[in-house]
């Protein structure tokens, strides 16, 4: 398998991985506002903890995407 198919297939997984991320931000972001709006503390707290858990997922999946695409051109 070629080097540039290989980068296809993993930008591809990458992609399909960072979309799931991201829907699942937007339903703990949903979760989070709805116990504010309720007042409760308990629920929000936990539901950022994991969105920024997420978010730092997504940025290492953008760093190893860069750092493919670095190790390619080269």
């Amino acid at each position: 398998m070629s080097l540039q198919r290989q980068g296809t297939t993993l930008f591809t997984a990458i992609l399909v991985l960072v979309s799931t991320c991201v829907v699942v931000q937007l339903w703990l972001l949903t979760l989070s506002m709805e116990a504010v709006f309720r007042h409760d503390i308990h629920t929000a707290i936990p539901a950022a903890a994991s969105s920024t858990v997420l978010l730092l997922i997504n940025a290492g999946f953008l760093r190893y995407v860069f750092r493919f695409d670095r190790t390619v051109q080269r």
